[in-house]
């Protein structure tokens, strides 16, 4: 089995969504100043690196990511390239042949490079999912939509009411978000995605992986 670890690494420089919480990492007991062991304290947003958003997150009352089905977080799922340099629409979705009855997909597109070329700043001007992708996702029963960057829909999306989030949440489709897949080829494979469990959290970091037999 040969496994692709598609998962931002959280570390104290990481980009976040503007507004959002800095990452922060500071050894509380260190070995080399005389303590037994050494522990760190994390500070982070639950939407920090490679995480997952829960239904809640925008919709009120909705399920938190301890919530979440484990079935819609591991199984088959369908990395596809799209070349769109703003937005993914309802066509682009039509126009990539995405194979019937896929459940899970994952967006790769120009933001990826992003993780190299911008490691330490948040990159407005990243590729999102319009509206009318997000209904195409949510009338072709996909239950699981993973991207390459830390929103699902454009900067300014949001500051529009965040239809995307709201369409795609509202019909508990998961998101995930801050992918990294630039070394990844296109083409099925098994996703394992968990994000840590936290009590009724709008969203929690996860561990994602995509496993392919030899």
């Amino acid at each position: 089995m040969t496994y692709y670890d598609i998962s931002v690494a959280i570390r104290p420089d990481i980009p976040v969504w503007e507004g959002d919480p800095l990452a922060g990492m500071t050894l509380v007991s260190r070995i080399d100043q005389g303590d037994l062991a050494n522990v760190t304290r994390l500070d982070i947003g639950a939407h920090t690196a490679t995480h997952v958003d829960a239904p809640i997150h925008f919709v009120a009352g909705r399920k938190g990511i301890d919530g979440l089905d484990l079935d819609t977080l591991i199984g088959p799922v369908e990395v596809v390239n799209f070349d769109s340099d703003c937005e993914i629409t309802a066509q682009d979705f039509e126009r990539a042949h995405i194979p019937g009855q896929t459940t899970r997909l994952l967006c790769k597109t120009r933001n990826s490079r992003l993780w190299s070329e911008q490691p330490n700043t948040f990159y407005k001007d990243f590729v999102g999912i319009s509206e009318s992708g997000a209904q195409w996702l949510v009338e072709h029963g996909v239950k699981l939509i993973g991207v390459d960057y830390l929103g699902v829909e454009r900067f300014d999306s949001v500051a529009k009411g965040a239809p995307t989030h709201k369409k795609l949440l509202q019909a508990e489709v998961v998101i995930v978000e801050g992918l990294n897949l630039a070394e990844v080829p296109v083409g099925r494979y098994k996703l394992i995605c968990l994000p840590i469990k936290i009590i009724n959290s709008d969203g929690a970091p996860c561990r994602a992986l995509l496993a392919v037999e030899e």
